[in-house]
């Protein structure tokens, strides 16, 4: 800008920065005071050379000869003000915001780009810190561990009651030790009768946890032993909803099961542990097994001050194997593990989080390309405004800054729409996830995901800007000012945007793959036979309270048996069955070893005395005789030519005729088989197979009562098919299925089965209308066997929902990579398209140069997306079922997939390219 004359004097002002304007009256006017020092400076110098005798234009050019470039003066002074770096950042971030303003298409993509990627990572972020890094909210949280025995093959196993003891009382790095176990049970004395999770913790639980019941008082020590009075504490949800908030704690009392217990008190708000409990009892209650194989409680514990957490596995470990030298074979714990409880508690989704963060990331990354790719083209076109900056003197330090401010304001903006649209996908995402996920709760975005978006955004902003900077401030650039240097800096603008897209690509397939493996996966899944009908099954469980005596048992049977009777009578039934374990609802199955008996073996008293443990009081029997049967029973479970490992599940012969399960040798249960006459069992096919290959398996007899302490002799009398109880994805469990006749005791949560013709809905109303007129205090939960299936595919499903729709955003962004870049391309060779079809090339030739362009870079990006693939996709090899992380099918899939999209995408700018006229395209160059 040419100098403008004020008065006598004139205001320097560099070409290309413009005037800063700071709205703020204390800079304002110390710049003006500035400004007319300066002035004054050159007016006084001035007129002492007209008194030399030189005209006063003479003396005014003289006096800005002489000062030198006051725009500097200004820069320096303001330097030492020490504000001119907020003012150049103000001023770069309103000269950024004029460069979006010319763009606006441009810019909104980039912002919406952006606001994809970093809202979707910001959501994974939020269910990755709610579930694996937020802290539990207990104190000192670091300091509470999960206790567990280790086999011989190195897996995890709950402890036995002689190891907890031993391994409570020897210990030197633990404040505390204790037992805890949780299941549903049927709850009546409130508001209305309920099945909730009801955990049995022993006497150092509350401590261990720091909690303390905010009304009425936790166990005491008279609460706390065998045969003691039922007292239960209760969450404050139960409280506030079930017990209508009541004060009066010494007037409530609860069902539990079959036990009245006294409420004594209320925890605090939030806490539910374990497994979101309502109500805690004592585990004192329950008799304490003497064998150390009976691993029926899970263990946790708190770290001494100052121990760490190396040094309670050392301990713990050497009290372990003290324990397996000292008692052998009695027990199957050769270590014992000390894992953080948060570690425990998240261990399974642990994997599975941190591939979703990790397939978001890529999401990611295919859009900030997409973004560099724009940015790049915005600043191939600015070449030559970059050029004149740096000729008037601007450093690269000073455009890099610039780019910068750019950046950073697209990246902010990009960002805060993203965390917009991640609060809402968070409840997307939480609604859809498996309910059995830890910590769903806790899941939110909350100030450390913010944090997480914030520097995130910063970070592309960085990033971007930086990248973006240092290529458009290369010598190339410079060349903008010489003729045919913008074509230069196109030709390499152009070969950098198909590098970046080839990138977009290979992060794009990597995506793709890894959807296309869980998505066959799931088919595998689908395609599985479980070995029993799903369709048209209504599922009723039912929260029954213990059976444990005598007269329990013949109560129980009773009820079952008339609730059976009563739905079969019922219009559309076919059949109707029951089980303590209904197939796939993921529930633990009960599994132990079981011996092969011949009974001629045992004397008629040691038979008798069998016949007679279920009921008999064992303190009134000869102790000489019980020392000889458990001295039989030891060496037999000892003797491994005689033992096996199955599953242990109760039934009804209608169970297996409802699902439509084969009887394949033998008979199923029937109305013989009362619970006084001699018991029964029917096998698997798989159990048939690996414990009698050669043998007819129907007559044998095995001893089983270590399930549930029923010691009376098991004679085979079937064999069925073998069904998938646990999982699609696992082969099938030997089985060994009892009488609910003959085995009451473990009906405690029973699953009904009920076959119908017609829609399951329609039966709903009349056996609700059965179950409650049978027992009112048992309330039934009903559900359809479809569900129940599709229930067990969920976290396959939920997987593969959110990599497909990741993978499928990428390929989006991808496809509109090669178009911009194309496009952009072809703009940039008019000339020479235009000169190309002047010298006789039609439009298949030019159609045919651009897209060999495109696919050349397509492949690339597939090549090196393969490659890629190869390492990561092994990552995902605990989410695959029956496909290999190489599986052909897959690659080939995807790139074709890939290729074809390639090839669409870059064909519209194709056939634009044939639309140049070559007489327009040479008049404007």
């Amino acid at each position: 800008m040419g100098p403008a004359a004020r008065g006598n004097g004139w205001d320097p002002q560099p070409a290309w920065t413009g005037e800063c304007n700071v709205n703020f009256d204390f800079w304002k006017r110390r710049d003006q005071d500035l400004e007319d020092e300066i002035q004054g400076h050159l007016h006084m110098a001035a007129l002492d050379r007209v008194d030399r005798g030189e005209t006063f234009e003479e003396a005014q050019a003289s006096a800005r000869k002489e000062m030198g470039n006051a725009g500097l003066i200004k820069e320096v002074t303001r330097e030492i003000w020490g504000w001119a770096a907020l003012e150049r950042l103000l001023q770069d971030l309103r000269f950024g915001a004029r460069m979006l303003r010319k763009n606006p298409g441009s810019t909104l993509v980039a912002m919406l780009t952006l606001a994809l990627g970093i809202g979707a990572s910001t959501a994974i972020f939020s269910v990755v810190y709610g579930v694996l890094l937020r802290p539990l909210d207990y104190e000192k949280p670091e300091q509470i561990v999960r206790v567990s025995e280790v086999n011989d093959k190195g897996g995890a196993m709950q402890l036995a009651d002689p190891n907890f003891q031993d391994l409570r009382e020897q210990n030197h790095v633990l404040q505390g030790l204790a037992e805890y176990a949780s299941i549903p049970e049927s709850i009546s004395g409130g508001s209305e009768p309920q099945r909730l999770i009801v955990a049995h913790v022993s006497s150092d639980f509350l401590s261990i946890m720091r909690v303390h019941p905010v009304m009425g008082h936790a166990f005491l020590r008279e609460d706390q032993h065998y045969g003691a009075a039922p007292v239960v504490l209760v969450s404050h949800n139960y409280w506030r909803q079930s017990l209508n908030a009541t004060h009066e704690l010494s007037s409530v009392k609860v069902k539990v099961g079959d036990r009245s217990c006294q409420v004594i008190g209320v925890l605090p708000p939030g806490f539910r542990l374990p497994d979101d409990a309502d109500l805690w009892l004592p585990r004192e209650l329950s008799p304490v097994l003497p064998a150390r194989n009976a691993h029926n409680w899970r263990g946790i514990g708190r770290l001494r001050d100052g121990v760490s957490l190396q040094q309670a596995r050392i301990d713990i470990s050497a009290i372990a194997w003290r324990l397996k030298q000292q008692y052998g074979r009695d027990t199957l714990m050769k270590d014992a593990a000390v894992v953080p409880l948060q570690v425990a508690m998240t261990s399974d989704v642990h994997r599975t989080l941190m591939i979703l963060l990790g397939a978001v990331g890529f999401l990611l990354l295919v859009g900030c390309a997409n973004v560099m790719n724009l940015l790049l083209a915005q600043a191939s076109a600015r070449a030559g405004e970059l050029a004149v900056r740096t000729a008037l003197g601007a450093s690269r330090g000073r455009l890099v800054r610039q780019f910068l401010a750019e950046t950073l304001m697209l990246s902010l903006t990009g960002g805060a729409m993203g965390v917009l649209a991640a609060y809402y996908g968070v409840r997307a995402l939480v609604a859809a996830a498996p309910p059995d996920t830890p910590r769903l709760a806790e899941v939110s975005v909350a100030w450390p995901v913010l944090l997480f978006a914030f520097g995130l955004s910063v970070l592309v902003a960085v990033g971007l800007g930086i990248f973006t900077a240092l290529r458009s401030t290369t010598h190339e650039v410079r060349a903008a000012l010489m003729e045919g240097g913008r074509a230069q800096a196109g030709a390499a603008s152009a070969r950098l945007g198909r590098a970046i897209i080839a990138a977009q690509l290979s992060m794009t397939l990597v995506l793709l793959v890894g959807a296309g493996l869980l998505g066959r996966s799931l088919l595998r899944v689908l395609s599985v036979d479980p070995g029993f009908r799903t369709e048209q099954i209504l599922t009723m469980d039912l929260p029954l309270s213990s059976a444990n005596s005598a007269g329990d048992k013949i109560r129980r049977v009773q009820f079952l048996s008339e609730l059976f009777r009563q739905l079969r009578a019922l219009p559309g039934v076919l059949e109707v069955g029951g089980t303590d374990h209904l197939p796939l609802e993921g529930a633990h199955l009960s599994d132990g070893g079981f011996a092969l008996i011949n009974p001629q073996q045992l004397s008629p008293a040691m038979l008798d005395l069998i016949h007679r443990s279920a009921s008999a009081d064992l303190s009134k029997v000869d102790p000489k005789m019980l020392g000889d049967l458990d001295g039989f029973f030891s060496g037999l479970f000892h003797d491994t030519a005689r033992t096996g490992y199955a599953d242990f599940v109760v039934a009804s012969e209608g169970y297996f005729r409802a699902l439509g399960i084969p009887l394949l040798r033998g008979r199923l249960f029937d109305d013989r088989d009362s619970i006084d006459a001699p018991h029964v069992a029917l096998i698997s096919e798989s159990l048939a197979l690996a414990r009698w290959p050669n043998l007819d398996p129907i007559g044998q007899v095995i001893e089983f009562g270590n399930m549930d302490g029923d010691l009376r002799l098991l004679t085979i009398t079937g064999v069925v098919g073998d069904i998938r109880g646990h999982s699609l994805e696992g082969p099938p469990r030997p089985t060994v299925y009892v009488n609910y006749r003959q085995r009451p005791q473990r009906t405690d949560g029973f699953s009904v089965v009920v076959r119908t013709q017609g829609d399951t809905a329609d039966l709903l109303p009349q056996a609700r209308s059965i179950a409650r007129d049978l027992d009112p205090n048992v309330p039934p939960n009903f559900n359809t066997f479809t569900r129940v299936l599709a229930a067990s595919l969920h976290t396959r499903r939920f997987n593969l929902l959110l990599v497909g729709i990741f993978a499928g955003a990428a390929l989006v962004l991808a496809v509109i990579g090669i178009y911009g870049v194309l496009a952009y391309s072809v703009a940039r060779r008019t000339r020479e398209l235009g000169v190309r079809m002047a010298l006789g090339a039609n439009s298949s030739n030019v159609v045919g140069l651009v897209l060999r362009q495109a696919m050349l870079t397509a492949a690339a990006g597939v090549a090196a997306g393969i490659l890629g693939s190869f390492a990561l996709t092994r990552t995902v090899r605990s989410l695959l079922f029956e496909i290999s992380p190489t599986d052909p099918g897959t690659f080939v899939s995807v790139t074709f997939l890939l290729m074809l999209a390639a090839a669409l995408a870059a064909y519209i700018p194709a056939r634009r390219a044939t639309k140049v006229d070559p007489i327009i395209a040479l008049r404007h160059e």
